[in-house]
């Protein structure tokens, strides 16, 4: 299943606190394409699409003036943060699945100091990152996911335990016996129901 590369758009510094991470600022890109924009509304057909104009039209009065977009945040990311992350998103559009509202996530960067990641990042917004930017051909790579959910189940269906007789009562679809007297518990590799 091809793969359209992700388009760079902005980026999240972090602070380390005691507590963990805290999002210190976060700087867009001049343009989001529309896709993107899609992702920060319910209906977009029926909303005004006012999102990012104020923050583009400052952009530009800054670009225009001479001076650098956005400076301020940038330095203050380059002079206080630790953690920098890409905000990514996808161009869904690309592949015909009639979706048209993008998937944004945040990539990490690494290595370097600091500033020089931050100049990375704003290197590339309103660029396209391509898989094979990041991944090489026949490279290993770890994978996450997470299962369709399939609810609460009884026992034949989520542990294949055969079904009872035909006439059998209070129910078919059981385990017939969960145990012996002792030890009076049920133990944990007795088949029950659940998710």
């Amino acid at each position: 299943f091809e793969s359209p590369p992700m388009v760079v758009v902005g980026f999240v510094g972090y602070v380390e606190t005691p507590r963990g991470l805290r999002a210190l600022t976060s700087v867009w890109a001049g343009h989001l394409s529309e896709e993107c924009k899609r992702r920060f509304y319910k209906t977009w057909c029926r909303s005004k699409q006012k999102a990012f104009t104020k923050y583009q039209k400052r952009w530009s009065q800054e670009s225009s003036a001479g001076t650098a977009p956005m400076a301020a945040e940038i330095e203050r990311a380059k002079k206080y943060c630790q953690v920098i992350r890409a905000i990514c998103h996808t161009q869904i559009t690309k592949v015909k699945i009639g979706q048209k509202k993008a998937h944004i996530k945040e990539i990490q960067v690494n290595g370097g100091s600091t500033a020089q990641k931050v100049d990375f990042v704003t290197g590339l917004f309103e660029k396209e990152v391509k898989v094979a930017d990041v991944f090489s051909q026949d490279e290993m790579i770890d994978v996450i996911g997470a299962t369709k959910g399939k609810g609460f189940h009884g026992v034949v269906s989520r542990w294949g335990v055969t079904r009872l007789v035909r006439k059998s009562h209070r129910g078919l679809r059981k385990v017939a016996c969960i145990g012996s007297w002792h030890p009076a518990r049920v133990q944990f590799q007795v088949p029950r129901s659940g998710q």
